[in-house]
């Protein structure tokens, strides 16, 4: 198996809404949002209507777009025995995914995200993680590790307690780690933890500008790129509207955006950008044909609604 994610086994709910919505509910546009009580996320969903529901989560949809491009892939995330559970596992497989968790009945239900999509394009998200955010050492199969290139974990599921285990377990068994910051708020919440990661653990590091400059509470880029240049490991950063940059060592390699694009929805733009660049890794292509692949991956996904191809 050519990589392993591990990540937030999330269904994907994506409504469309006006601006009034975020401000009505105190949301901070084009950010992720964790709500804690089932009942006020369900009371949050009551108003809403749904344009799609998809398997979804960060690195299983990254995964997902490996697998279309012709990877051999393989997926652990934590879900419920029940209805969304079941449709989860079902989205997986029929993309060729390999689903490397048995579900059972859990306390919490399984994880849900809703993505509210504003008429600019900007997705706001509301995830409540159900059993998802749960996953822990046992979740976790060392054999599962030792099969796969390279394993590719997410911040957003990274926590203190059993999902630190569980990180921990899978990557001191992995060949190769790659890992994505996910969110700012999550670099912020976790910024000692995560610079440890950066630093010391991870061989690939996948980030927006925002997340990187909050993670070395940097005064301006170029403090970014000094900072990636003496780490001597590969730190990939998409910037918006000026493209992507990756950084190894010495060597710095930058690529532009499409143009012209009929952008319908930004949900999983990184997702996809990260699926391309790691295939261009794991198949030997060069960082810029890296590059490349992933902007073609994220510039075909913000053409459509939703995460995935």
């Amino acid at each position: 198996m050519k990589i392993l994610g591990i990540g937030n086994a999330i269904v994907d709910v994506i409504c469309k809404v006006n601006e009034e919505f975020i401000s009505h509910n105190n949301l901070t546009k084009g950010t992720m949002k964790l709500i804690f009580n089932d009942k006020e996320f369900q009371s949050m969903l009551s108003n809403l209507n749904i344009e799609k529901t998809i398997s979804g989560g960060s690195v299983a949809n990254s995964i997902v777009g490996l697998s279309q491009l012709g990877n051999k892939v393989g997926f652990i995330g934590k879900v419920s025995d029940d209805n969304l559970g079941s449709k989860y596992e079902e989205g997986l497989k029929s993309e060729n995914v390999e689903y490397f968790y048995s579900k059972k009945k859990e306390n919490l239900p399984t994880g849900t995200c809703l993505i509210l999509v504003t008429p600019d394009s900007e997705r706001t998200m509301c995830t409540f993680l159900g059993t998802s955010g749960k996953i822990n050492e046992n979740d976790v199969n060392v054999e599962t590790i030792r099969q796969s290139k390279m394993i590719f974990l997410e911040g957003y599921l990274w926590d203190e307690g059993e999902p630190k285990k569980a990180f921990e377990k899978a990557m001191s068994n992995a060949e190769k780690v790659a890992m994505s910051l996910s969110d700012q708020f999550c670099v912020d919440r976790h910024k000692s933890h995560f610079l440890d990661l950066v630093k010391n653990k991870l061989d690939i590091t996948f980030a927006n500008e925002q997340e990187m400059m909050s993670l070395i509470d940097a005064r301006n880029f170029e403090d970014v790129v000094n900072f990636a240049k003496g780490l001597q490991k590969l730190i990939v950063i998409t910037r918006g509207e000026k493209g992507a940059i990756a950084i190894s060592g010495n060597e710095i390699i930058e690529n532009g955006v499409e143009k012209n694009l009929k952008i319908k929805d930004l949900t999983g733009a990184g997702d996809l950008f990260a699926a391309g660049f790691l295939h261009g890794h794991l198949n030997n292509l060069s960082i810029l044909e890296c590059l490349n692949k992933g902007k073609e991956m994220s510039s075909k996904v913000i053409q459509q609604i939703g995460a995935r191809l």
